[in-house]
């Protein structure tokens, strides 16, 4: 289960994990886009079961909804992946009112309601992993940071927090924070392609992070360009 997947580091790691054998429940609020990702992976394994469903993660209950509809189609989850995330890059003095509400909702909001949503079936179980997607901003401050370091550190607390809570049920959690990577957050952005990091590794990350022993578990993993970070 992978959220904000229809481009970018979201669409890497479905791809990723279909590729590996995996059915795969995405989301996005582009339905179209969504619709090409799942085009992509039924056309390379046409033995791997994709459901799409449009939603926008800043809604409650629309994130609710699409629970539901995963525990419908699917008897587990073994991997649930909260990607979903808005970037808007600005000073706190400056933000338009109501911005950090919003990223907020996105950005951590989601994962939480999420995951709660997940949990009981995994920790019946004794087995799962959820993977959330953090950033360099989980750990440093940036220059325009503003409301958008504010999520992403809340998000990497919030991994950290419910690392420690899962450990005697046996479901892995792990944080995941990339530095500059070759998404969407980055259009425009002038310099040559090898400068920031392509989204393939980040799902590549997550593959090997899944397939460690049963009695291993990488907490957090922070990655950057080789030549460190932009700006």
């Amino acid at each position: 289960m992978i959220t904000g997947a229809s481009k970018g580091i979201g669409k890497a790691i479905a791809i990723k994990l279909a590729m590996e054998g995996f059915n795969v429940a995405i989301c996005a609020r582009n339905s179209a886009a969504l619709e090409e990702t799942a085009a992509f992976i039924q056309q390379q394994r046409p033995q791997v079961q994709v459901l799409t469903v449009p939603v926008d993660m800043g809604d409650k209950q629309q994130v609710l909804g699409f629970a539901e509809k995963i525990k419908a189609s699917f008897p587990a989850v073994d991997i649930l992946v909260n990607n979903a995330g808005i970037f808007v890059p600005g000073a706190l003095h400056e933000e338009p009112e109501g911005l950090l509400e919003n990223l907020m909702a996105v950005n951590v909001y989601s994962a939480y309601h999420l995951s709660r949503q997940l949990l009981p079936g995994m920790i019946s179980r004794r087995q799962g992993h959820i993977f959330n997607l953090c950033s360099t901003a989980s750990y440093k401050a940036y220059p325009n940071g503003g409301a958008y370091s504010i999520t992403k550190f809340a998000l990497l607390g919030f991994s950290r927090n419910l690392r420690e809570e899962l450990k005697q049920h046996n479901v892995k959690v792990t944080a995941i924070s990339p530095g500059p990577t070759l998404t969407a957050s980055w259009e425009g952005f002038e310099a040559p392609p090898d400068r920031l990091m392509p989204p393939e590794d980040i799902a590549n990350i997550v593959w090997a992070s899944y397939t460690l022993a049963a009695q291993t578990v990488v907490e957090e993993i922070l990655l950057r360009p080789v030549l460190g970070d932009i700006g």
